[in-house]
Formats: C-alpha cells, sequence, structure tokens
C-alpha cells in the first residue's frame, strides 16, 4: 500500500496566492467565452472541443517524458470518478450560463466551499467545530436569500446550479482523497486527459461546424483553463488549500465585471446580499480551519 502523502502545510506564501489569484483569473475569463459559446452551440459540444484543444497544449507544455512520469496513478479509479463528476459538474454549469448572468450561476457556486466543510464530516471523517458548523448554516441561509423560494419562482438553472455546486464539492472532497496517494501533476493529468478521452464518448454525437472566428475563441478557452488548472495546482503545491480558498471567490468579482461589460447584465439585489452573506461564511469557515490546523500542529509540536 503506497504511503500518504501528508498535507501541505498553510503558510502566508505570496508566490502561492499570486498563482491562485491568476488561475481565477483565468477561469473567469473562461467562463465569459464559454457563456459566449454556448450561445450558439450545444453544451457538449464546447466542453469537449474544449477538453481536446487543452491536451496537446498540455503535454506540449510539461513534455512527454513528464506526462509519462506522472500518469500512473495509485487510485486509478478515484481518479476516474474524481475526472467524470467533473466532467458532467462542467456540462452543467455550461448550460446555466446559457439562461442565466454569470453572476447569478457564481453567486450559486460560491456555496461549494461551504459544502465541502459540512461533506467532509460524512465523507472524510472529519470533526467540525461549532464556529465552522454555524458558518455552514448562514452560508444556507445566503443561498435561500439568493434563491428566494416561495416569494418568486426559482429559476430551474439556479437549482442546477445548486446541483453543480454538491457536485463540485464532491469532487473536490476525491480530490483530498488522491492527494493522500497521488502527486497534485497526476491529478491534473487525468483530469485533463481523462477528461477529453470520457467527453469523446458524447461530443460527437453534438457536431455542428463552427465559424471560423469561434474556433479562436476555443482555442483561447483551452489556453485559459490548461494554465489555470496549472496554476492552481501549483498554487495549491505551495500553500494549503484552506489558504487558497477565500481567494477563488474573486471568481465572483470577475463574474460581475464580465458580465456587465460582455452581456450588460448585473446581479440584482438580492443576489448581490444573499452572496454577500455565502462568501464571509465561507471567509471566516476558511479562517477557523486555518487557526483549528494551526492549534492542532502546535499541539503536535
Amino acid at each position: 500500500m503506497p504511503a500518504e502523502r501528508p498535507a501541505p502545510r498553510p503558510a502566508a506564501d505570496l508566490g502561492g496566492i499570486g498563482l491562485a489569484l491568476l488561475a481565477m483569473a483565468c477561469f473567469g475569463t473562461m467562463d465569459g467565452i464559454s457563456k459566449v459559446l454556448v450561445s450558439a452551440y450545444p453544451a457538449p459540444l464546447v466542453l469537449w472541443l474544449r477538453h481536446l484543444a487543452a491536451v496537446p497544449l498540455v503535454l506540449v507544455a510539461v513534455g512527454p517524458r513528464w506526462a509519462i512520469r506522472n500518469a500512473r496513478s495509485a487510485r486509478p479509479l478515484l481518479q476516474l470518478a474524481r475526472t467524470a463528476l467533473l466532467v458532467v459538474e462542467m456540462g452543467i454549469v455550461l448550460l446555466c450560463f446559457r439562461a442565466l448572468p454569470l453572476a447569478d450561476v457564481h453567486a450559486v457556486l460560491a456555496l461549494t466551499p461551504l459544502l465541502v466543510t459540512a461533506l467532509s464530516v460524512p465523507l472524510l471523517g472529519e470533526r467540525v467545530g461549532w464556529r465552522r458548523g454555524t458558518a455552514v448554516a448562514v452560508g444556507f441561509l445566503g443561498m435561500l436569500v439568493i434563491l428566494r423560494p416561495g416569494l418568486s419562482v426559482v429559476h430551474p438553472a439556479a437549482l442546477l446550479a445548486l446541483l453543480a455546486a454538491f457536485m463540485y464539492a464532491v469532487y473536490n472532497i476525491l480530490t483530498r482523497r488522491a492527494a493522500l496517494v497521488d502527486p497534485p501533476q497526476t491529478s491534473f493529468l487525468w483530469q485533463t486527459v481523462g477528461g477529453a478521452a470520457l467527453l469523446t464518448l458524447v461530443g460527437p454525437l453534438f457536431w455542428v461546424p463552427l465559424a471560423p472566428f469561434d474556433w479562436l475563441l476555443l482555442l483561447a478557452l483551452a489556453g485559459l483553463g490548461a494554465f489555470g488548472h496549472y496554476c492552481l495546482v501549483r498554487a495549491l503545491a505551495r500553500v494549503a488549500a484552506v489558504v487558497v480558498q477565500p481567494f477563488a471567490y474573486t471568481m465572483l468579482v470577475w463574474a460581475v465585471v464580465i458580465g456587465y461589460l460582455v452581456f450588460g447584465d448585473l446581479p440584482d439585489r438580492w443576489t448581490v446580499t444573499g452572496a454577500l452573506v455565502v462568501v464571509g461564511a465561507g471567509c471566516y469557515a476558511a479562517w477557523r480551519e486555518h487557526v483549528r490546523s494551526r492549534a492542532a500542529r502546535a499541539a503536535g509540536g
């Protein structure tokens, strides 16, 4: 049985934080391009071509020797499960982008870190104290403010976004498990190459010709995705996920800015209020996790 790898130590590494912010900028720009493309083409086709174009970019960037050296996984079924979950989650998010403004979708997806905290109890056996438990509860109240059930008709796409947030939270849990036995480079390769392989089973069924300019958008999408994920993997290798987590909320800022500049969309006051509650609860939960981890290290050392 392979030895477990120790979790990265939460440290105030400015380089790691900068890489995380760069990754979020890439992902935010990707979402804007994705919304443009899924308004004209089927979501499975866009997702397939994006992954397919990313594979050679990744292999050229890292080199074939690096890829071969890091392709072997100690838990291939686990890697396959997390890759499949991520592919389905991204497909759902693309469908949400077609129906809702970027900021509205990301306001719902902001619940993901709190879902990770809640799911870590039954799935990872972690203990969640009353402070972090309260943060999760407050976050769910913020989500009710965003969805406003009973006060208006809840858009089906908003419920799909909530499902995507849950799926992405499970993906994060599986990624934590994978990190115990595989280096981050292996997880990165599996979700890139494996994702392209899985989507090849579905994407061709939705084939329609693309306009020449849209091919350029697709290449930009693939390049931003590959570079963004690589930056995030490197960030998580330098600092713990609990340090990176609050900076992931900058995705919501990118969604508001790009949504307004490109599509003329602005979130309403309820969405903004609910998003602020969710983000605040998520940041507090991340801070409490940082305090808990630091106290555990001090007690052990």
